[in-house]
């Protein structure tokens, strides 16, 4: 006699046989002809590189059998998650706790906020996800801006804004240099660059990202393509591309040719670092003893899970990574504008706080859309709870006495009383590693525990949920 199966067990088969499926049609996408690669490909989809942009990619010491690789081993999904096993973990998480319960208090910024400039010579904005707009030594610098609705190749599909541009960016003003991190569609978005390519903007980029931007109509004379720990002098800066430990892919075929980084800016008098997107490794330590200390750090603290814990920052590691840098200000970033993975949407900012109230270092927090200037950082106002879903039970994260919490949309602008931030601790892990060669020992939090190389034919993107 058979035994009876539920109705959300059968259906997650289902789902987990789509997944398969799903699975084989991109395999199958590898296979395809050039020819009709390309005329099935979207402009938004970008290009390969070719000629001499070809020559530097193959040319480089991190590109080994035809692909670009990690510092250190890594798994873009970690531990054989199956399809089913990502489908259990959409089932188990709270979907209403995974976008805001009211409108996120956006700061409308005015172009007349940006108009002077900053007092101290360094000014940042968090314009959301990863893109900010620093203002440092008297030149304007866009790291990594996207201004679309959706992080995605269409318009009617993919990750769409949980809240509204802080501006439009035709209000932004000149900008200077305009640096990418790499090529996933919420850092990298072609509406945008397809706008700021009509200014004087120069473009810095890792090896082989830019051609999606010469496709796209920026002149190559406009264009800086650097490999890790390769530096430029750019309007009176210093830009060079670190090592970050992601990947990049845009589209169903999968190419290897595009390198992913994270960046260290530095002007005449201030100094500051982008993580991009990255996995946690003792690589942060090495930029920092080598190109440290920085004014403010900009790091990715959202879209983690337990599926890829190699390839993002959890907010701990960002915390942690952050003081590998010599960090003086941590400004988080990547967490609040898409839902790109199955944490709470707040959780981010939550495990951020408490980690730099252990740690004992000093935060920025603001509402999207409002400058700051390091110098002088915000005192850290925990706005986002006031439109946050209720956490159905759970214990807030951070320790008591940290700041007051606002309980409407009107108390998010009162002051709070100041956080006392020790002096930044001076520890760095003792093991590093050489950032030429992978599988080095000692790599840190959500390292391979087999030591496994990446596998050169892993399959592509981190899912999303």
């Amino acid at each position: 006699m058979s035994r009876p199966v539920s109705w959300l067990f059968r259906a997650g088969e289902l789902a987990a046989e789509a997944g398969l499926a799903l699975r084989d049609a991109k395999r199958s996408y590898r296979t395809l002809p050039r020819e009709t690669w390309q005329r099935m490909r979207t402009d938004a989809f970008g290009a390969d590189p070719t000629g001499w942009r070809l020559h530097r990619v193959r040319n480089s010491p991190h590109f080994v059998d035809g692909s670009f690789r990690n510092p250190v081993a890594t798994r873009r999904l970690a531990y054989a998650h199956t399809p089913l096993g990502l489908l259990r973990t959409k089932l188990a998480a709270d979907q209403n706790r995974r976008t805001p319960a009211a409108a996120v208090p956006v700061h409308r910024l005015l172009p007349m906020e940006l108009a002077a400039a900053p007092e101290s010579g360094l000014r940042l904005t968090w314009l959301g996800h990863a893109t900010v707009l620093a203002e440092l030594d008297g030149v304007r610098v866009l790291f990594d801006p996207v201004w679309s609705e959706r992080c995605s190749p269409f318009d009617w599909i993919g990750p769409k804004r949980l809240h509204p541009v802080p501006l439009p960016l035709s209000e932004l003003g000149p900008v200077d240099v305009v640096v990418i991190s790499h090529d996933h569609y919420d850092h990298l978005d072609m509406p945008t660059i397809r706008t700021l390519a009509a200014g004087d903007a120069v473009f810095a980029v890792p090896l082989g990202v830019g051609a999606h931007l010469e496709h796209w109509g920026v002149s190559p004379r406009r264009i800086v393509d650097l490999d890790w720990w390769e530096s430029a002098e750019l309007d009176g800066l210093r830009l060079t591309a670190t090592p970050a430990r992601h990947y990049c892919s845009r589209g169903p075929r999968p190419s290897g040719k595009f390198l992913w980084a994270s960046w260290v800016v530095e002007g005449k008098r201030h100094k500051l670092f982008h993580s991009g997107d990255s996995g946690y490794f003792p690589g942060f330590a090495d930029i920092g003893r080598r190109l440290g200390p920085f004014d403010a750090t900009m790091m990715q603290v959202g879209a983690y899970s337990e599926h890829w814990p190699e390839v993002h920052l959890t907010p701990e590691e960002a915390v942690q990574a952050h003081r590998d840098l010599g960090g003086r200000v941590l400004l988080p970033v990547h967490w609040g504008t898409f839902d790109l993975a199955p944490h709470p949407w707040e959780e981010p900012a939550e495990r951020t706080v408490a980690a730099a109230q252990a740690g004992g270092v000093t935060l920025a927090l603001p509402r999207p859309g409002r400058p700051f200037e390091p110098a002088a950082p915000p005192t850290t106002t925990l706005w986002w709870r006031a439109v946050a879903a209720p956490p159905s039970g759970a214990d807030l994260l951070l320790p008591d006495g940290v700041t007051t919490v606002p309980d409407s949309p009107a108390a998010l602008t009162a002051g709070a009383p100041a956080r006392p931030d020790a002096p930044l601790a001076d520890a760095r892990p003792g093991a590093t590693a050489d950032v030429g060669r992978a599988g080095t020992a000692g790599v840190g939090p959500g390292a391979a525990a087999d030591g496994s190389p990446q596998s050169p034919g892993q399959e592509g993107e981190v899912p999303q949920f």
